[in-house]
């Protein structure tokens, strides 16, 4: 079956695993700081802390920012739950900010969601688009808030030649399996702040800093949510491979662009010009009409060996979000869940994997379009 998003780990990768796991050094190692070193690099930021997950960076973030209880965020509701719950278990309230039909926030709609009580805007980079930065950030500073991106999908993304990354407060970047590179499980933040990344080593372990010999202080609160030596080099490794990675998976989204450019049926991303995805994924959004047979097409679309997936269930949908929060409902979101299907595009797939998508996907979709739902 062809995955909306996978892995591509090589010899290369295997061999520098291999080295980590024949050193003496499985856990606080050299490692760690080289990925950490390499990724600053890449991104063009002075730190870069690496977690043992994304969501523990999350978490690292949200806690070098002293977000607590009575703060509120603005986020967008399109994104995997670990984006909001790690600021919900400091107490903090999410405050949901509709979305545009690309799946990112829509930055006409933040300022007027804007209270005493607001601290920060969190943005997330739906598919590797780049959120637009520039007009968030001149509201945070005209309000004086934070901006953390939720950049799990966008690593490699650029805007006008500046890395994804490089434009908030903290960003921060995980690497599970399916995303840009892997580590296996793993995370990190990125910032220019000096006191951030300070805050940040200390919170994944344990709040305790070094001093001599057997001495140790703990400063802060803090929990062991340290990456491994063989998680970093494997790290280190696919770094190297990332942007032939994102270059494959350009060459997918293109012939994707170009074989559904006149298509009445559904809508695709798009990207503003001097704009560069990750294309973690590649999100089809369906035509209101095809809404009631989404599942139908779902379940044809994997029987055909097509491994879609949606993304992503608007957050306040969710049980407990329901619960906390209440019933809350958002227009331009709650459609974007009814419409999303995200096709196989990934680092592996050639032309003719990509053909077999479009046709198979086609194929299906028109079966159904005759059918409508009933409003």
């Amino acid at each position: 079956m062809l995955s909306y998003s996978t892995q591509l780990i090589g010899e290369d990768d295997i061999a520098e695993v291999i080295k980590v796991l024949q050193s003496p050094f499985l856990a606080q190692g050299p490692r760690v700081e080289k990925f950490e070193k390499d990724l600053a690099k890449y991104i063009g930021v002075k730190y870069a802390v690496v977690f043992n997950s994304a969501t523990s960076a999350l978490q690292g973030a949200y806690n070098a920012c002293n977000i607590s209880q009575e703060d509120e965020i603005i986020t967008t509701p399109i994104s995997f739950v670990a984006t909001s719950n790690m600021f919900v278990a400091l107490g903090a309230k999410p405050i949901w900010c509709d979305i545009k039909l690309d799946g990112n926030i829509d930055t006409t709609k933040i300022e007027t969601l804007i209270t005493p009580k607001t601290k920060a805007i969190v943005v997330v980079d739906f598919a590797g688009k780049p959120v637009e930065m520039q007009q968030v950030n001149a509201i945070a500073k005209k309000h004086n808030l934070l901006v953390i991106d939720d950049a799990s999908h966008a690593l490699g993304s650029s805007v006008k030649n500046k890395k994804v990354g490089s434009f908030a407060d903290m960003s921060v970047f995980s690497f599970h399996a399916i995303k840009p590179i892997t580590t296996s499980e793993g995370g990190a933040v990125v910032t220019e702040n000096e006191e951030f990344a300070k805050q940040l080593r200390l919170f994944r372990s344990h709040g305790v800093i070094k001093k001599e010999l057997w001495n140790a202080d703990m400063l802060s609160m803090g929990y062991n949510l340290r990456m491994t030596e063989v998680a970093a080099a494997l790290g280190s490794s696919q770094l190297k491979k990332l942007d032939s990675f994102i270059h494959k998976r350009n060459k997918i989204s293109n012939y994707y662009d170009e074989r559904f450019k006149n298509e009445k049926l559904f809508l695709t991303q798009k990207l503003e010009k001097n704009t560069i995805s990750s294309r973690h994924l590649y999100p089809i959004i369906l035509n209101p009409e095809l809404h009631c047979m989404k599942e139908e097409i779902f379940q044809k679309l994997q029987e055909k060996g097509l491994g879609i997936q949606v993304h992503y269930k608007p957050i306040y949908q969710n049980s407990f979000y329901k619960e906390k929060f209440g019933n809350i409902s958002l227009h331009v979101a709650n459609d974007f869940y009814l419409s999303e299907i995200s096709i196989p595009c990934n680092q592996t797939m050639s032309i003719d994997d990509a053909k077999y998508v479009a046709d198979t996907f086609l194929d299906v979709v028109y079966k159904y379009k005759h059918r409508g739902c009933s409003f």
